[in-house]
């Protein structure tokens, strides 16, 4: 008998993306069933739904409602785990009662069963309130293979009053450092040379198991397996402080790379969203980690139209990001997420304003990123190359993480390897994107 062919599509974020990692593993540790990378070809979809704001929410329902479609052309089960299935726990098999199969986050170790017995059209629905670091799970590696995501922790304690996360995700769950550093060593071994580490604010890392923030630590361990770069995600700016910047500034390994999701500047607004800090607070840690470290790259994430935001608080933040001009930006439109404080706020922001808002943002923000962008100009800089079209090779400076920063292009007739670093003299710059020629 062939074996079951499965395939996968994973939405959201890459914390997502390392769930969906484990999820291969188990598929593949039954010899019932094999991995297709085509979902067109599968017998059985599985698919990993995000579900942190309206679009997200809008994509995975799309996606699902696409499957489903496909079971009248022979597709045997429609399997959906993920956010969106955590979220919606009690609605979603009676809003689409053709699925076949609800996981939850922490029942993805199960997600064979669901499949075995949803082939045998029976319905299956698990979810388990376990840590989701109870298992000691293996994982297939689904980005090129020379970088990786490692999460070191699960949830959040921050409630902010707009984000739906601690909803889904519970409270923040730190992974055991003895975890962390083992898995790092495997990937060490899968030849990954760029580690990249994830949560949803890896500032916090460790304050639950050992009642002391253990980041700096966790760093300091992680630096000795020599990684290439080492990069730190989702910075929350309230822990930052000179210690952290300072080993960040003496490694070769750890990239000075800090990506700090704000939110906001305006103080009354940072108030209401519950956010830990302040505009003076905020201010004092980017002046930090620029006197420190000068040329280090500082990301930040924005949000426009949260409930009440007048036009002169978003003057505000337009403003701020004119002054501190970011090395890189994400900005995007607050949605009114039910279960969450902010949902029940009066005064909330018409759709086409907010829209304006982010516009308006992203407007400034790529004028600034492309004028840094061209003092690169002949330049030669190292690039890690991600993928590659015909003769088009297209990488990273250290100064970008994978998919949500900018790009290098360069083109090469030679024969080069495939996920490697070379040095590229750069010769212009667009929209913050860097061209130029291969050096040998």
């Amino acid at each position: 008998m062939l074996p079951i062919k499965v395939g996968f599509i994973s939405l959201g974020c890459c914390k997502n993306q390392v769930d969906t990692e484990h999820m291969l593993a188990e598929i593949l540790d039954n010899k019932k069933f094999t991995i297709v990378s085509d979902e067109n070809l599968a017998d059985v979809v599985v698919i990993n739904t995000c579900a942190f704001i309206q679009a997200a929410k809008e994509e995975a329902i799309n996606t699902i409602l696409e499957f489903i479609e496909k079971k009248k052309q022979g597709l045997k089960a429609v399997v959906v785990t993920g956010c969106l299935a955590e979220r919606y726990k009690k609605e979603i098999l009676e809003n689409f009662p053709e699925l076949d199969a609800v996981v939850g986050i922490n029942s993805q170790h199960l997600l064979s069963n669901a499949i075995e017995v949803s082939l045998k059209k029976e319905k299956f629905e698990r979810f388990d309130e376990t840590s989701y670091f109870n298992f000691n799970r293996k994982r297939i590696i689904s980005t090129p293979k020379h970088y990786a995501y490692l999460k070191i922790a699960e949830g959040c304690n921050n409630f902010c009053s707009y984000c739906a996360i601690p909803l889904i995700r519970g409270k923040y769950e730190s992974k055991p450092i003895e975890l962390i550093l083992k898995e790092a060593k495997w990937l060490k071994k899968q030849n990954v040379q760029e580690l990249i580490l994830v949560a949803q604010n890896t500032a916090y890392y460790g304050f639950d198991l050992y009642k002391q923030f253990k980041l700096k630590e966790l760093l300091k361990k992680i630096e000795k397996i020599q990684f290439k770069w080492i990069r730190l995600l989702y910075l929350y700016p309230e822990k930052i402080d000179e210690e952290l910047v300072e080993i960040i500034a003496k490694s070769k390994n750890i990239l000075p790379y800090f990506d700090l999701p704000i939110q906001h500047i305006n103080n009354e607004i940072l108030q209401k969203m519950n956010r830990k800090t302040t505009s003076d607070e905020i201010i004092k840690k980017i002046e930090l980690i620029r006197n420190i470290l000068p040329k280090a790259t500082i990301r930040t994430t924005l949000m426009t139209g949260f409930p009440g935001e007048t036009n002169s608080q978003f003057e505000e933040m337009l403003n701020f990001v004119k002054t501190f001009k970011f090395d890189r930006l994400g900005c995007f439109s607050y949605s009114q997420e039910e279960g969450t404080k902010a949902a029940t706020f009066e005064n909330q922001i018409g759709e086409e304003t907010k829209k304006q808002r982010t516009r308006l943002i992203y407007k400034v923000s790529e004028e600034i990123i492309q004028k840094k962008a061209l003092e690169e100009k002949n330049k030669t800089i190292e690039v890690v190359v991600d993928r590659k079209i015909n003769n088009l090779f297209i990488g990273r400076t250290k100064r970008d993480a994978p998919d949500v920063d900018c790009c290098v292009f360069f083109n090469s007739n030679k024969n080069l390897k495939k996920e490697n670093f070379f040095y590229v003299k750069i010769k212009y710059a667009k929209n913050g994107n860097l061209y130029g020629n291969l050096t040998v």
